[in-house]
Parts: structure tokens; sequence; C-alpha cells
């Protein structure tokens, strides 16, 4: 139904779309997450020409937005969005506000409008409001009102650009549950969200959106129990990392350790992960402080919000070098710390790197 070919967007020097090619099938529901600033908006709004495109194209239906006579006020008709901020006339009734465009666009009379409006009142629960005007409801009935008036085009596609954003939580769920409906229905939707758990419910595929492109695109089991790339795992986890390098026995262990403080501190961690983590990292440099002078060590803090799993990783290239598996360390007491601060530990080694992660135990 709709597809993408090449898209590029570009403000001056700021290239915000970079080459997004993709499809879209009659009747899909496509999830659309990612970091804010990574271009998600932009690409809906690029679909109805909101924005117009640097290049590329957009066919919807076979039929190109970008020709010269393309038909785009009926292009939109076709593909209509909801805003996350309503976009109601504040000077008309919610009834006014749903037949003007069938009245003057589509060219209904306005019995026809007003009875095909009050049905789609019905549909997202506000018959009783029709007479009321856009202030004298919530911000929940607000986007319920937009979803109708956006219905009252006959769209063949809706596109939704975080239709919750604006919305107090206990509002969200109103909203969501008429997405639902359109859904099962078989309406054709393109949703931008932030709502994980909405987007693995309501999906056929879930695009993560990274740097102005499709990092990667599944299916909602796909995408969120089984990423193929970093970049998602780490959204879908909501990873927050810090990292450094050492290329020196003679490094700052004390500037280090301030790092890690902040690190910990912005993260809210616990007092006792905390501290787990900052001997961790104390004893594992006493055991690589000697093979500094030959190579680096490259020291990662990880901490996932989803899971709550704080690990701690350090690489090293060179010769083969497990610190914990000497037999002449098992009564080390830096390697029993080690081994009693951490819940998991596993070395691995690919080509002449040495990786040694940790679990650190909150």
């Amino acid at each position: 139904m709709i597809t993408v070919r090449n898209l590029c967007k570009r403000y001056g020097s700021l290239e915000v779309l970079r080459g997004i090619s993709t499809e879209i099938r009659k009747g899909e529901v496509v999830s659309i997450i990612g970091p804010s600033g990574c271009g998600k908006s932009t690409f809906l709004r690029c679909l109805n020409l909101l924005e117009i495109p640097s290049g590329g194209d957009i066919l919807i239906n076979g039929s190109s937005l970008l020709a010269g006579d393309a038909d785009v006020a009926g292009a939109r008709q076709r593909m209509n969005m909801v805003f996350q901020s309503f976009n109601l006339f504040a000077h008309l009734t919610v009834l006014e506000n749903l037949t003007l465009g069938p009245i003057h666009l589509l060219g209904k009379n306005r019995a026809a409008a007003e009875g095909h409006a009050l049905e789609l009142l019905r549909l997202v629960g506000l018959a009783e409001k029709a007479d009321r005007f856009p202030d004298e409801l919530s911000g929940g009935q607000k986007q319920r009102v937009a979803i109708a008036r956006c219905l009252a085009m006959d769209p063949e596609i809706i596109l939704f650009d975080e239709p919750t954003s604006a919305l107090d939580p206990t509002m969200v769920r109103e909203v969501l549950s008429v997405i639902r409906r359109l859904a099962k229905e078989g309406m054709t939707m393109i949703i931008v969200t932030h709502e994980m758990d909405f987007a693995r419910d309501v999906s056929h595929r879930v695009f993560y959106m990274d740097e102005g492109g499709i990092h990667e695109e599944g299916t909602p089991a796909q995408i969120f129990e089984a990423p193929q790339r970093e970049k998602t795992r780490a959204f879908i986890n909501r990873v927050r990392s810090y990292s450094c390098s050492l290329d020196s026995p003679d490094f700052d262990f004390y500037a280090l350790n301030a790092d890690l403080e902040a690190f910990c501190e912005k993260q809210i961690l616990p007092r006792k992960a905390r501290h787990n983590l900052l001997l961790l990292v104390e004893e594992l440099l006493q055991l690589h402080k000697p093979r500094l002078a030959n190579a680096p060590v490259v020291i990662s803090v990880s901490y996932s919000e989803k899971t709550e799993i704080l690990e701690l990783q350090f690489e090293q290239e060179g010769p083969r070098f497990n610190p914990l598996e000497a037999d002449d360390q098992e009564d080390d007491l830096g390697v029993i710390l080690i081994r009693s601060f951490a819940e998991d530990i596993a070395y691995t080694r690919e080509g002449d790197l040495n990786r040694l992660a940790l679990v650190v135990r909150r």
C-alpha cells in the first residue's frame, strides 16, 4: 500500500533521514520506536508531505506522491494523521470539528456528515460530548475526538505521531484502547510511539529507528524478545552505559572512581551496588595492571533499567588472559572478593581479544 524508496530529508547540512526504503501492506499496523531525535516524526510527516523530502520517492498504491501531477490533497485525505497536540479547532464544538472536513472537502451534506460523526463519537465513547467545546474535555478525550475527526474523512491509512505523549498516564489507556480497536478492524496504521507494551501488543511489525534510518525491523517478538543489533537491545532494555580506556599502569584511579560514582548516582543505584562495583573494578585493575604497559584495557559498565542488571566488562587484546582461572590464584584475597561480589562471571576470547564480563551483585 505504501512504498518508500531511498527517502532522504535534510535541513541544510543536517541529514535527518538517510535513505529509508520500506513497504507497508494493506491492513498492517507498523509501530516505529527509537530514541528522541532519530527522525521518527520527520519520517511520518514526509509520508503525507507535511515535510517535503530532499530525495527519494513515496508511492501510495503505486502512484508517486512526488510526481509533478500528484494529487497531494487527495493523498492526504486517504492518508490522514493524528498529532500529539490534538489540533482541534477551539471555537468549534466536537461535532463541528468532525463535520467540517467531510462537508467542505468530501462534499457530504450536513445531515449525512453529522450522522456519521455521531457514529464515530460512539465508537470512541464520546457521543455525549458532541456539543461540548475542546476546552471542556480532558486530554484523553481530546485525543479520542482527534481520532474520530480523522476517521470522519474515511481514510485508508492513519499516521499516529506519538498520540499519547501529551497525556496524563491515567488517560493513555483510553486512547490506546481506541487504536487497538481500529487495528482489529483492519485499518492500516503507522504509529510513532514510546509505549513499548502497546507497540508489542498491537503491531504486525516494529521499526527501530536510529540515526535517521531503520536500524532494525521485525515482528514484535523479534524486536522485543530477540533483537539482533546492539543499539536495539540497548534501547529495548533501556540500557545506560559508561566506558573508558586505560593505556598506562600510571592511570588516575581517583578520576576513574569519581566517574563511576557519578554514573551510579545518575542511575540512582543502591549503595550496595555502588560499593560492589567500585570494589570489583579496583580488584580487577590490580590483576590487569602488570599488562597495561603492553595493551590498553577497556572498562565498560552498563545498567538496564528494565532488568535492573548492572554489568561490568573488561576487554584487553593480547595473549590469552583470564585473571580468575589460574590455579595459584584460588586462595588470592582479590580473586575471592571478585567471586563474592559478582553474581555471574563469564570469560570469552574472540581472536586476540580477552573479555571478562561480570554481573554485579546488587
